[in-house]
C-alpha cells in the first residue's frame, strides 16, 4: 500500500512525496480513509508510529474546501506543550505548501499580539496549548463555534499535566455535531471515560500494546553507582558508534552540571529544559537537528513526541521515576523504521522504579556487562557476563549517593496564567502510583505545597517544564510562521 491508496489529493501527495515518503505507516494506514469519511477516532499508537501525519494529512484536504472567519477557528489541535504545538505547525507547513490554508499557533513563549492579529484574520487551523486557549477565549478573543474539526493529541500527557477539566470545557463549547480525532500513547481509565463522553461511536485504531517499547530499540541496563555516573556517561558516548543521542536526567540541575561536564571533556553537547526560555530552546533543538551538537542533555521536556531524525542512541542517566516515562523517553531513537539503542543507568535506589519500567513493558532488560571499564567491553547479557577485571588496592566501601539539589518550582506556581500556557495543575491526577511507598528524599508527597521561598523537590520533573517564558531569544523559525499561502507550483 503507498499514500495514493489512501484516497488523498494529488496536491497533497505531491507534497508527501517531497517529503520523502512513499508508504504510510500502520496507524496512517488505518487511521487516513477513516478520518476522510468524517469519522471520530481513538488512536492507540506508541511514539514513532508517524501519527502527526495520520491526522494532518487528511485536515488537509478536508479543510481545503471551505473558508474561514475571523475569530472563528474551522479546526482545532489541542497540544500538551508548546514544542509538541510548534512540531505539528511544522508537519502542516510542509504538507499543505499546495494548499491555501492559513495556520495560527496559541502557545506561550510566543507575542500574544502575534496570535491575536493571526485570529482576527481568521485561520484554518488553529494549535493551541489548553491554558493559552482557555485565557483568550475567557476574554472573548475567540470563538469556537464555528469549530467542526478537534484533535486531542498526547491526551495521557495532557492527563499527567492536569490539563483534562479544561479539555471537559473547551469540549463543551465546540458545536455537538464535529469530528473529534483523539490519540493517545496509552489508555488510561480516565481517558477512555472522556472518550466515551465526547466522540461520537468512534472508530477504534490500535496499532501496539499500550505502552510497549518499540522492537527496533535493542535496550540495555547499566548498573552504575551514582558518584561514578559521569564518567561512565563520558567513556560509553566515547566507546559507543554514536552518532547522535539524548540524555535524558529527571532533574534540571542535573542536566546543567552534566552538560558543562562533558563539554569539559571535548563532547559536542547542548543542553534543553524547563528554566530555558522558549526562543532557547527552540534554537538548541535546531542546533542538534542540524548537527552542531551532537549529544543533547535534556530534561523530560523533549521526552515525549519530539520527532528527530537519526538518533542513534538515548541515555537515561536517570532512570525515570514513572514506567511511561521510560516509553516515551527511548521512543527517541529507532523511528520511522530506523533501528537504535537505549542505555539506562541503575542504582540501587532505583529497584523499585526498575521493577515498574519491566512490568510496564512486559519485558526483562538485559544489563550490560563490566560497567567499570565499559570503553573495553561489549554489552552481554547478564548471566553471562564476565566479572569486571579485580583492581589492585582495598575497595573504597559503597556508600548511598547523596541526593541532588532539587529544581525550583515555586516560579510556576507563582506564574500568572496568561504567561503559562501549558502550566501543569497541581493536584493533577496521577496513573501511576507505584511510588506512593517510596523515600521522602525521592519524591514529596502528593499533596505538598511548595513554599515560595524554598526550593521543593519534585516526582516529575516535566511537571515543571513548561513554567513561564520570557519571550523567543532570536529569530523566530520559519515553521513558527503563523499562515502559509503558497499557490500551487
Amino acid at each position: 500500500m503507498n499514500f495514493a491508496d489512501l484516497g488523498l489529493s494529488d496536491e497533497l501527495l505531491r507534497a508527501v512525496t517531497e517529503a520523502g515518503y512513499d508508504t504510510p505507516t500502520p496507524i496512517q494506514a488505518q487511521a487516513i480513509p477513516s478520518v476522510l469519511m468524517m469519522k471520530d477516532i481513538v488512536g492507540i499508537a506508541q511514539t514513532g508510529t508517524g501519527k502527526t501525519a495520520s491526522f494532518v494529512l487528511p485536515m488537509i484536504d478536508i479543510l481545503a474546501h471551505g473558508r474561514s472567519r475571523a475569530r472563528m477557528p474551522r479546526s482545532l489541535i489541542l497540544e500538551p506543550t508548546r514544542e509538541l504545538a510548534a512540531q505539528v505547525a511544522e508537519n502542516f507547513e510542509k504538507y499543505g505548501k499546495y494548499h491555501k490554508l492559513s495556520m495560527a499557533l496559541l502557545i506561550g513563549g510566543v507575542s500574544m499580539g502575534d496570535q491575536l492579529a493571526a485570529l482576527e484574520k481568521g485561520v484554518d487551523v488553529l494549535i493551541a496549548t489548553p491554558g493559552r486557549l482557555m485565557d483568550l477565549f475567557g476574554r472573548g478573543k475567540i470563538m469556537l463555534n464555528g469549530c467542526s474539526l478537534l484533535v486531542i493529541d498526547e491526551a495521557d500527557r495532557m492527563l499527567d499535566m492536569g490539563f483534562i477539566p479544561d479539555i471537559e470545557e473547551i469540549c463543551t463549547k465546540l458545536p455537538a455535531q464535529r469530528q473529534t480525532l483523539l490519540f493517545s500513547a496509552t489508555m488510561p481509565p480516565v481517558i477512555k471515560k472522556l472518550a466515551d463522553k465526547f466522540l461520537s461511536n468512534p472508530k477504534s485504531i490500535e496499532v501496539a500494546r499500550p505502552a510497549s517499547a518499540s522492537i527496533n530499540i535493542t535496550q540495555w541496563l547499566v548498573p552504575v553507582e551514582s558518584r561514578k555516573k559521569r564518567d561512565v556517561i563520558s567513556r560509553m558516548l566515547k566507546a559507543e558508534d554514536v552518532t547522535n543521542a539524548i540524555i535524558f536526567c529527571n532533574r534540571k540541575t542535573t542536566v546543567r552540571d552534566l552538560n558543562k561536564t562533558l563539554q569539559k571533556s571535548g563532547v559536542r553537547s547542548g543542553e534543553i529544559h524547563g528554566d530555558m526560555d522558549q526562543g532557547s530552546r527552540i534554537a538548541e533543538l535546531d542546533r542538534f537537528k542540524r548537527g552542531d551538537v551532537n549529544v543533547l542533555v535534556a530534561s523530560d521536556v523533549a521526552a515525549r513526541g519530539l520527532d528527530i531524525k537519526g538518533v542513534s542512541h538515548v541515555f537515561n542517566y536517570d532512570a525515570p521515576w514513572h514506567p511511561d516515562d521510560y516509553v516515551h523517553r527511548i521512543g527517541r531513537t529507532g523511528r520511522a523504521g530506523a533501528t537504535g539503542v537505549a542505555y539506562t543507568f541503575v542504582t540501587p535506589e532505583d529497584a523499585e522504579a526498575l521493577d515498574n519500567i519491566q512490568k510496564l513493558i512486559g519485558t526483562k532488560i538485559p544489563k550490560i556487562a563490566g560497567t567499570d571499564v565499559v570503553a573495553d567491553v561489549a554489552p552481554e547479557e547478564a548471566g553471562d557476563a564476565p566479572a569486571a577485571p579485580k583492581r589492585r588496592g582495598r575497595k573504597p566501601a559503597a556508600r548511598k549517593a547523596e541526593p541532588e539539589a532539587a529544581p525550583q518550582s515555586a516560579e510556576v506556581d507563582a506564574a500568572p496564567r496568561e504567561d503559562a500556557g501549558e502550566e501543569p495543575r497541581r493536584n493533577a491526577p496521577r496513573r501511576d502510583t507505584s511510588r506512593r511507598d517510596a523515600p521522602r528524599d525521592t519524591a514529596p508527597p502528593r499533596d505538598a505545597t511548595p513554599r515560595s521561598d524554598a526550593p521543593q523537590r519534585s516526582r516529575r520533573d516535566n511537571s515543571q517544564e513548561d513554567g513561564p517564558d520570557d519571550g523567543w531569544n532570536g529569530p523566530m523559525p520559519d515553521f513558527l510562521s503563523y499562515g502559509f499561502n503558497t499557490e500551487p507550483a
